[in-house]
């Protein structure tokens, strides 16, 4: 069983195995020393499909395939270093919750309620954040190609430093949006309000 918590209590269990990265909820060892990763993964999975609201889970280093996380709440869970493929977000609502360095290919985070999230160094490929809020996200760092955040609100959120090719940010909120120091290809802003983003260190005065 897997434990359930009323509140984030960002508890971090150490490897077993003494390398310093932490556990998957409900081992005692890292995705890397675990005896079976994908049993694993499975098992969260498993778990997150019958609960609504998901409350400190680790599940850094795990792959998930087709997975359906849609329409669940997420607080101070950590899926740092993760892969997702094919997986869907569709409607959740995410608080406090880091993919950082984590890779997501062709998944939907369609109409989420995503803030203060931390996908620093994450690699996004073929996904789509339409119509979502995406307040106070850290996507520094990262890369980002085939995507679509169109009619999204980015406020205050960070692409510092990232790569960004192919994606649109079509009919966005970009208040605050920074994109310094980032390289950009085959990008649409079109009805956005890019007066209001920080492309350059001197829009900061």
């Amino acid at each position: 069983m897997l434990p359930k918590y009323n509140k984030i209590m960002f508890t971090l269990s150490p490897c077993a195995a003494g390398c310093g990265r932490p556990a998957i909820t409900g081992s005692t060892l890292c995705a890397i020393h675990s005896a079976d990763s994908s049993a694993d993964a499975q098992r969260l999975a498993r778990y997150i499909a019958g609960e609504r609201i998901i409350t400190d889970i680790s599940a850094c280093g795990l792959h998930f395939e087709g997975v359906d996380f849609s329409h669940r709440q997420y607080y101070g869970c950590n899926f740092s270093g993760a892969s997702f493929s094919m997986c869907l977000f569709t409607g959740a609502i995410l608080r406090m919750t880091f993919f950082n360095f984590a890779e997501l290919s062709s998944c939907d985070f369609s109409s989420g309620d995503l803030q203060f999230l931390s996908m620093a160094g994450a690699t996004i490929r073929d996904c789509t954040f339409e119509g979502s809020e995406l307040v106070n996200i850290n996507f520094g760092g990262g890369v980002i190609t085939d995507s679509t955040f169109n009619k999204t609100n980015l406020y205050n959120s960070r692409f510092i430093g990232a790569n960004i090719a192919r994606t649109n940010f079509i009919d966005c909120n970009l208040k605050h949006t920074s994109f310094m120091k980032t390289r950009r290809e085959g990008i649409s802003f079109k009805s956005s309000n890019t007066a209001e983003a920080i492309f350059e260190m001197e829009t900061l005065n």
